[in-house]
């Protein structure tokens, strides 16, 4: 599938530019925009996988939409502007901008600003996606622990037992044993009688 792209540039010939330029290198451009409050809209409807802003909009500028875009872990977001300046650049950084071209740029420049702010991207999603992961894990080793301690409490359970307990359940009602566990601790799952 090629990479989708939203753009947002005021300047109607230069947003030409850029999505003839990003065509012809096999990019898919899912919206355009003159605006940045209709670019983050964009992006929030379309699902691209870059945002192209300019810093310079009518009704949000590039580095308000970057911010909104990026907070929201939307797409990746390359912010191209006719400024240079040290600040501008830091700010967009600040703003989650994963990549910045001036203009005038270069189809030879444009290209790897693209790839380099996807594959920052990428890489930013699979680190959310990992933390994120062994955050539930270690939700789920807590809650089983604590379901265990009950079992081992209230119903004279070895821990090997208790854990079995809990798996076996979860396993025979093809439900998580964080849920089971869950249950375990509200009382709504008991062990039958001994």
């Amino acid at each position: 599938m090629p990479t989708r792209v939203v753009i947002a540039e005021d300047e109607a010939i230069i947003r030409l530019d850029l999505k003839e330029t990003l065509e012809e290198e096999g990019y898919e451009i899912v919206g355009e925009t003159g605006r940045g409050d209709e670019a983050v809209q964009m992006v929030r409807d379309l699902g691209p996988d870059l945002a192209i802003l300019d810093i310079k909009m009518p009704g949000l500028d590039g580095l308000s939409a970057a911010r909104e875009i990026t907070t929201e872990n939307l797409a990746a977001v390359l912010i191209l502007t006719a400024f240079s300046q040290r600040d501008l650049i830091e700010q967009a950084r600040d703003a989650g901008a994963l990549a910045y071209l001036v203009k005038p740029f270069q189809r030879s420049e444009l290209v790897p600003a693209v790839e380099v702010a996807l594959g920052q991207f990428e890489r930013m999603t699979a680190l959310h996606d990992k933390a994120s992961n062994l955050e539930d894990q270690l939700e789920t080793r807590k809650v089983v622990e604590r379901a265990k301690g009950k079992l081992m409490d209230e119903h004279s359970f070895a821990e090997a037992d208790a854990f079995s307990f809990i798996q076996r359940t979860a396993m025979r009602e093809r439900r998580t044993m964080k849920d089971v566990a869950a249950q375990v601790i509200d009382g709504t799952v008991v062990p039958p009688p001994a």
